[in-house]
């Protein structure tokens, strides 16, 4: 991977966006993706774009091609304040309570005043004081509580509202030459492929013949929210989306059921009912063209992306969903391979050279 973009990649994955307070990493992605960028904008609830148009005159009325990702993560968010200090939370999307215990979370205060991040630890009870009868009982998230060092509930409230958000406070690393951990693989990837799509349009801009616009969109983890928000207000004629899948090549995992889809053999293609054909063609034919390996997904259903909220609206989008395979998805150590990360943009940006500025590969029949 071109050391500059690794380098983005990791400062992207370590500031923290969890749904609904998507802002730090927006501005970041933002500054990121301007020089590549005809123009750039953000909406009312921070979904952020960047365009490209070709070079010929009347570029502008040329078909619309949208390449998103989500900018946000799970976390934790304060709910109640205990009188002895202790912090209690709702969950910010899927969180397994059983992986965070003993996790350190930091919490950007609204406090008036309160300018540093406020780090908490998940409490972790010593095993020698556990309840013996409790028979490893795994806690809910709203059964488990933060300790930010505070005597009181008063004390607490000078330093955290109801409502501040958190993250984990674990940050990205190189765990050898080709696979990256972090805890938000799922999905800053995402808006990275984006924005890297975008860089290898504009490298080769005289062959661009389609307008491209990079999405990064807020509140997947929540409901999809700002996919839905985007497919409405850009309603572009195809888009090209990116989000982490299931690497099932670790221990304990029924291929028979989830499939067989290995870290390093290439991205992930989705097959299925919101996947248009077409679309899935092309990435197809892009990927051959480039000698990339792509695994194939049967997604009859729900992916569970953006992909879900996107190719409803405006009459129908054509879609097209291309993922990295992950292992420990949702935990903070979340792995995968930057070689298939790295295919993933240069599938996106081989086929969207190849399209033509009329072209219609959307016919339903």
């Amino acid at each position: 991977m071109r050391p500059e973009s690794l380098s983005f990649l990791c400062r992207l994955l370590d500031t923290p966006s969890p749904s609904g307070f998507e802002r730090d990493g927006q501005r970041l992605w933002l500054e990121y993706v301007k020089e590549w960028a005809t123009r750039t904008w953000s909406d009312a609830y921070g979904n952020c774009f960047a365009e490209l148009l070709p070079t010929r005159s009347g570029a502008e009325r040329t078909r619309t091609i949208a390449v998103c990702g989500h900018a946000d993560e799970i976390g934790l968010m304060v709910n109640h304040v205990d009188a002895q200090g202790f912090v209690y939370c709702k969950a910010i999307g899927g969180i397994d309570s059983g992986s965070i215990v003993g996790k350190r979370i930091q919490f950007r205060s609204s406090v008036a005043g309160v300018t540093n991040p406020v780090i908490g630890l998940v409490g972790a009870t010593a095993i020698h004081l556990q309840d013996k009868d409790a028979g490893g009982k795994v806690r809910k998230v709203h059964e488990l509580f933060i300790d930010i060092g505070c005597k009181d509930q008063a004390t607490t409230l000078t330093r955290l509202n109801i409502g501040d958000a958190g993250v984990f406070l674990d940050s990205s690393m190189m765990l050898n030459d080709e696979l990256i951990v972090a805890r938000a693989l799922d999905n800053r990837i995402g808006t990275f492929v984006a924005a890297e799509t975008l860089r290898l349009a504009s490298e080769q801009r005289d062959r661009l013949a389609v307008r491209v616009v990079a999405v990064s969109t807020v509140q997947e983890e929540v409901g999809l929210n700002g996919a839905a928000m985007i497919a409405e207000s850009l309603r572009p004629d195809i888009a090209l989306v990116t989000d982490v899948g299931h690497a099932t090549d670790s221990p304990g995992i029924s291929h028979a059921q989830h499939g067989q889809f290995k870290m390093g053999d290439g991205p992930k293609l989705a097959i299925g009912g919101a996947m248009h054909g077409a679309v899935v063609a092309r990435l197809l034919a892009a990927a051959n063209a480039a000698s990339i390996p792509l695994q194939r997904a049967a997604t009859p259903g729900r992916s569970g992306t953006d992909t879900d909220a996107i190719f409803l609206r405006a009459g129908g989008i054509p879609c097209g969903l291309l993922s990295l395979p992950i292992r420990y998805m949702h935990t903070t150590v979340e792995l995968g391979h930057t070689r298939d990360l790295r295919q993933i943009s240069e599938v996106f940006a081989g086929m969207i050279l190849d399209l033509k500025g009329d072209e219609s590969i959307a016919s339903g029949i």
